[in-house]
């Protein structure tokens, strides 16, 4: 009872000291209100104080569907040398933000405007979210007087975004401007990475005129109770640019990660020496920074740990390492005596934890306490968990291991041959004639002959990004590029966008099914109009596969599951692209016409290869939920 009490009190505690806080915040806010200038004559607005954060942080593009609420961030950006990209589809914009911080190392802008602008990112959001992405979403509101007033596009924009981000704050001063962006930032990628989002208010944004004539102050008001209402809003117009254009620091706030100490390197130390049979699985966080790929991917190969890589650290290894594991991961995981979780999570991929040996030690390293820990309570146990980063972890683990240390070879030489097995088997099913079209193996295996050695990799599918997913092989670390664990279609236009803009020299190559296609068409006119050239092979069955080949055997119907066989090339072409059709009187030709698709690109063309596809059975019994 004692106890509960003392709870009770110190709750009570908690709350009073959050509102004395939020009190005295709000008084201090007032007197600077009234103690500093406003400048009513200054043409600057605030969209110019964004830009010069955005500067600061090393952005070098926002990615937007224009809107009146944000068009001055969009005008500063522009006039500071920051690339403003626009798109079909706000989600697109968003998709692309997450993408460039994927492969940039800083964070990823999109700005949108209020109401259905914001709304038509939500999916983007949680998308960057679960695939724990160091996104800013920008977004406009209605002037801070009229909110909740019935204004144009005037929803509660902060109820929406809270569960989907690190940090959420609307600016209500124009000074507050650079503080909370660079606080916003900072969130974003500290800790474990994800979205926040910023809301500006009309009146933060544009000019002083603009704003208080906008607002109805009056200069002729004669009734007293008119003098009250242009006296109360000619306060609030001052106090949302006082001080506005004083002295501002726009620097970034130093990102905090958690590290691995020494004694918990050590521990894994230990359990990797006295192994015979140690694996590890690395998961997008070993690819963030402040590791550098180049050093992991060093770590990695002196030690000889057979690896499976997942998710951004595909490619990590290159295309032919031998000990880079593709195939056969649960007789692998079982069959280990140590796995190492560096970054990976024991969720659906590893069937929630169902697919480890209990008789083995378990590492599991991951920034987050929650992903760490996840149905550690039903289907296995860490042996040693570690809240840090996972990839300065798997550097320092080499590091003290010494050169001396190097995995037994004929393990991960056991491992391998079981994937040429494998793989000798994939190219017998690619040999096969389907019933119609062309086979969806062979055309991929020709692909991934045909991309060059450093080209990178945008999946957005499903059946046939499955298959491509155990087929191409990525050309190294942050090379490929999936939705993550929210499984999301429609990703494909806007991650080709960030990633190129990001590797202007490098080739990228969207794999798409022809269903997620549907989600990213328009944007090759924005491909074309930013002279942003990527190329797209379509998988084209003219169906949604991956669900039906559960849902026929099971239910003995195809409802919903039907598409058509839809000329996506002529589409592409429509909107400036070129377009290729590779058909069944192209089965003796598919690395002829895949050739001439990449020597477009490098012409400058943006390109969509629309393949049409027969059934195979590589797939079967792959599972859609």
């Amino acid at each position: 009872m004692d106890v509960t009490v003392g709870s009770v009190c110190v709750a009570i505690i908690v709350v009073l000291v959050s509102i004395a806080v939020r009190y005295l915040e709000s008084v201090q806010r007032k007197i600077n209100d009234l103690r500093l200038k406003v400048d009513d004559q200054s043409k600057r607005h605030g969209g110019e104080l964004v830009a010069e954060v955005l500067k600061a942080h090393r952005v070098k593009f926002v990615y937007t569907l224009c809107g009146g609420h944000i068009s001055p961030i969009l005008v500063a950006c522009e006039k500071l040398g920051i690339r403003v990209i626009d798109t079909r589809h706000e989600a697109t914009a968003a998709f692309a933000a997450d993408a460039t911080a994927r492969v940039s190392g800083t964070v990823g802008v999109c700005c949108v405007t209020a109401g259905p602008g914001l709304t038509n990112t939500v999916t983007a959001v949680k998308n960057a979210q679960m695939a724990e992405s160091p996104l800013l979403l920008l977004g406009g509101a209605g002037a801070s007087l009229t909110q909740g007033r019935g204004a144009l596009q005037d929803i509660d924009q902060m109820a929406l975004f809270k569960p989907l981000c690190k940090f959420v704050a609307r600016v209500t001063r124009v000074r507050e401007i650079p503080s909370i962006l660079r606080r916003a930032i900072c969130a974003s990628q500290s800790g474990t990475p994800g979205p926040v989002f910023v809301e500006f208010p009309l009146d933060t944004l544009y000019f002083y005129s603009l704003v208080r004539k906008e607002a109805g102050v009056s200069d002729s008001a004669k009734s007293l109770s008119q003098r009250f209402v242009n006296g109360f809003i000619s306060h609030h117009v001052n106090s949302v640019f006082a001080g506005a254009w004083e002295n501002h620091t726009y620097d970034p706030l130093p990102v905090k990660r958690p590290f691995a100490t020494a004694d918990q390197v050590n521990q894994c130390v230990e359990l990797i020496r006295n192994s015979k049979k140690p694996v590890i699985v690395l998961g997008s966080q070993s690819t963030l920074p402040p590791t550098d790929p180049g050093a992991l991917t060093n770590a990695l190969t002196n030690m000889g740990i057979p690896c499976f890589l997942g998710g951004m650290s595909r490619g990590m290894l290159g295309r032919n390492s031998p000990i880079h594991i593709m195939q056969r991961r649960r007789d692998a995981l079982k069959d280990a005596d140590v796995v190492i979780l560096a970054g990976t999570v024991c969720d659906f991929r590893l069937s929630y934890g169902r697919v480890l040996n209990r008789k083995s030690k378990i590492v599991a390293i991951n920034r987050s306490k929650e992903q760490l820990f996840k149905n550690s309570d039903m289907f296995w146990k860490p042996t040693l968990a570690v809240n840090a980063d996972p990839g300065s972890f798997l550097v320092s683990l080499y590091e003290l291991l010494g050169t001396g240390y190097s995995c037994d070879p004929s393990w991960p030489r056991m491992l391998k041959e079981r994937d040429h097995e494998k793989e000798a088997a994939n190219k017998k099913k690619a040999a096969e004639p389907t019933d119609k079209h062309l086979n969806p193996l062979k055309v991929l295996m020709e692909l991934d002959n045909v991309m060059s050695d450093d080209a990178i990799m945008v999946a957005d599918g499903g059946d046939f990004v499955g298959s491509a997913a155990y087929i191409v092989r990525p050309r190294g670390a942050l090379r490929w590029l999936d939705p993550g664990a929210f499984g999301t279609l429609g990703v494909g236009a806007g991650f080709a966008l960030g990633v190129k803009l990001c590797n202007p020299d490098t080739d990228v190559w969207v794999i798409f099914g022809d269903g997620a296609l549907g989600y990213s068409m328009m944007e090759f006119d924005t491909f074309v109009r930013h002279k942003i050239p990527i190329a797209a092979v379509v998988g084209n069955d003219g169906a949604w596969t991956q669900i039906m080949r559960e849902q026929v055997p099971m239910f003995n119907s195809s409802v919903g599951c039907q598409l058509t066989h839809n000329s996506y090339e002529k589409l592409a072409e429509s909107l400036g692209a070129s377009g290729f059709l590779m058909d069944r009187s192209c089965d003796n030709k598919v690395q002829e016409v895949l050739e001439s698709a990449r020597d477009a690109l490098h012409c400058g063309k943006t390109v969509l290869i629309n393949v049409l596809i027969g059934r195979t059975s590589f797939r079967d019994g792959s599972i859609s939920v």
